[in-house]
């Protein structure tokens, strides 16, 4: 089962599925077509962006396992 972890950089978790993007600019990070973020991990964009990455690696978990079941 795919699963995210807050060291993965974006663009990790954007290989792991291209979909996750939605959940990215749902949370106002418009950072995934940035090229940096090929090399931000998760929780540094959260830090930048002052989001929970707890919470947004729940819900990137969640799509990534509801994906998977489909």
């Amino acid at each position: 089962m795919k699963q995210a972890t807050k060291q993965n950089t974006i663009g990790e978790i954007l290989e792991m599925n291209p979909e996750v993007a939605a959940l990215f600019l749902g949370h106002g990070m418009f950072c995934v077509s940035c090229p940096s973020a090929q090399n931000e991990t998760l929780e540094e964009a959260c830090m930048v962006h002052n989001i929970d990455s707890d919470a947004l690696l729940d819900l990137i978990n969640k799509f990534l396992a509801a994906d998977e079941e489909a």
